[in-house]
């Protein structure tokens, strides 16, 4: 029987692949082993073997195409065989069974009847899943459940704390009974409508339930005859893999690797396998260094020396000392190292620098601050300034996209706010509209609520523009990563007192280095330096963002 082979998922972060080459073409002989393609995931391009054997009767994604995890990637069959149920999206075509088999046939859709009457929720019964808490959310964290199994639920209860790629965010229910089941034990993650938790009447019984819940809906029955087959290959797949990597016998390596190992002398069992299933590839074999052996081979040398050479001065190290330390990637830190990765590597960066004098600009900000109830930092000063820059030079609040550059007309700016563990971007809408005093105050509820992890999503969605700040830490000039999809980033360094000449003399004066990074596909070297222009005068004369 035709089995499908599905886009795999070859690393813990990958929801889409790319096939970069396929090695196999359609009516060629797959052998368990062979190689089938070179799939690109967001990580590494990596190959991909068949674990079954027959023909290649049907290639899904052809090179050079992108597809999610699970999508068909290729059929593979006896020869001639007819796939076009398969194409169509059902199964292969079962052979008719004897007349004499009608009632074991019946037995089984009796079976299966009181496994869907089972799976069927219970009245009062509420699945809850993994919520989406920001658009760029694909899984998430239980960080801390603030309910435990048994306990009564409330509208509106906080039940867990979830951290999400921006944040850790409280989630609070939307329905009333007692919590029957957890599905996600705290500290693990999962991506977004997995099961989360099961509520209904205290004493519900709720077996089967969660066994049989599929993401995306509720809970399903069990399948009926013909998608257990259809499901067998890939539980198949599964089996094998792992009865390869722990039988002890045989060493999971593709083919590939193997041949490289084999010429270059390396022995399969010093080479951890970075491949699905912990399978050797060939990028392991490229890149393996073999300390271990080197140290051996280094061994004997030395012991024959010692007769003759004095021996070295022994180093004392204290037992157990441990010299490294792993610290477990948050979900916000995963996120931010995908992001700016496909920021610096997708857009082309390039940085302007100007030198802005501001001993206005600290006049001013006293004067305002003499007033009552009224506070208004520098970094203020730097994003209304920019907001009013931003609606001179439109170009530079815009982002790209493949077949346009999409021009904002509203202003958005993003603050770059430092937290326990990275960074979050709080937006401003509307920030042209909005005046010293209010960007002050917004500025300083939306950072004080990110360092406390409270900020909603749409807190952070939306921007046009971003702006980031170290001034604070000393730093008196450095570059930032677009935040895409935005199409530039102003880097604020701080003010520093130094010798500065006006008017033809030598005066002390105060000055700060202001560095814009362009996205070249959107913003050319000439508008951003007009737009640094631009935000020099106002920044230099504060009156003048308020005409």
């Amino acid at each position: 029987m035709a089995i499908k082979v599905t886009m795999p998922r070859l690393s813990d972060t990958m929801t889409e692949g790319t096939v970069a080459t396929w090695l196999k073409k359609v009516g060629d002989k797959v052998s368990e082993g062979d190689i089938l393609a070179e799939i690109e995931t967001d990580k590494a391009t990596m190959e991909f073997e068949s674990f079954n054997e027959g023909t290649l009767l049907h290639i899904g994604i052809q090179a050079g195409e992108t597809a999610p995890v699970d999508s068909l990637l290729a059929i593979i069959g006896k020869e001639g065989e007819d796939i076009s149920a398969l194409l169509a999206g059902g199964d292969a075509p079962a052979a008719e069974a004897p007349k004499a088999d009608a009632p074991a046939a019946e037995a089984k859709t009796e079976t299966t009847a009181p496994a869907k009457a089972a799976a069927e929720l219970p009245k009062g019964v509420i699945v809850v899943t993994m919520p989406r808490l920001s658009d760029t959310m694909t899984e998430g964290t239980v960080a801390t459940w603030l309910k435990k199994v048994g306990d009564t639920v409330a509208e509106g209860d906080i039940l867990a704390e979830i951290e999400t790629d921006k944040a850790t965010m409280e989630f609070e229910s939307f329905n009333a009974g007692t919590l029957l089941y957890i599905g996600i034990q705290e500290g693990s993650t999962a991506p977004v409508d997995s099961l989360l938790a099961i509520i209904g009447p205290a004493g519900t019984d709720i077996s089967g339930v969660a066994d049989n819940f599929t993401a995306g809906g509720a809970a399903t029955a069990s399948a009926p005859a013909a998608e257990e087959t259809k499901a067998a290959p890939a539980v198949a797949q599964a089996t094998e893999a792992v009865a390869e990597t722990s039988n002890g016998g045989r060493i999971l390596a593709s083919p590939l690797a193997k041949k490289i190992a084999s010429d270059k002398g390396i022995s399969l069992n010093q080479v951890k396998g970075s491949g699905e299933n912990g399978r050797i590839v060939k990028s392991d074999i490229e890149n393996f260094t073999p300390s271990t052996q080197a140290q051996t081979a280094a061994s004997a040398p030395a012991a024959k020396q010692e007769a003759s050479a004095p021996a070295a001065p022994k180093v004392f190290v204290p037992a157990g000392e441990v010299y490294t330390e792993e610290i477990k990637n948050s979900q916000m830190r995963k996120i931010i190292a995908k992001r700016l990765s496909e920021s610096l590597f997708t857009a082309p960066h390039y940085n302007l620098v100007i030198e802005v004098s501001m001993d206005e600009a600290m006049q001013a900000r006293a004067a305002i601050n003499s007033v009552p109830d009224t506070k208004v930092s520098f970094n203020d000063m730097v994003i209304k300034a920019c907001a009013l820059a931003l609606k001179k030079h439109p170009k530079i609040n815009s982002q790209w996209k493949e077949d346009a550059i999409i021009i904002n007309h509203h202003v958005n700016i993003g603050v770059a706010v430092a937290v326990e563990d990275g960074l979050v971007v709080p937006v401003l809408k509307f920030t042209d509209a909005m005046s010293l005093s209010q960007i002050g105050g917004s500025v300083r509820d939306l950072a004080g609520r990110a360092k406390n992890k409270k900020l909603g999503p749409q807190e952070m969605e939306g921007s046009t523009f971003t702006v980031s700040n170290l001034g604070m830490f000393g730093i008196t000039e450095f570059n930032s990563i677009i935040n895409q999809p935005n199409s530039a980033i102003l880097s604020v360094g701080a003010i520093v007192e130094k010798p500065v000449v006006k008017n033809g003399q030598i005066v002390v004066g105060n000055t700060m280095m202001l560095s814009l990074a362009c996205d070249h596909r959107t913003i050319d070297g000439a508008t951003g330096a007009q737009f640094l222009q631009t935000l020099k005068q106002y920044i230099e004369s504060p009156v003048t963002m308020l005409a």
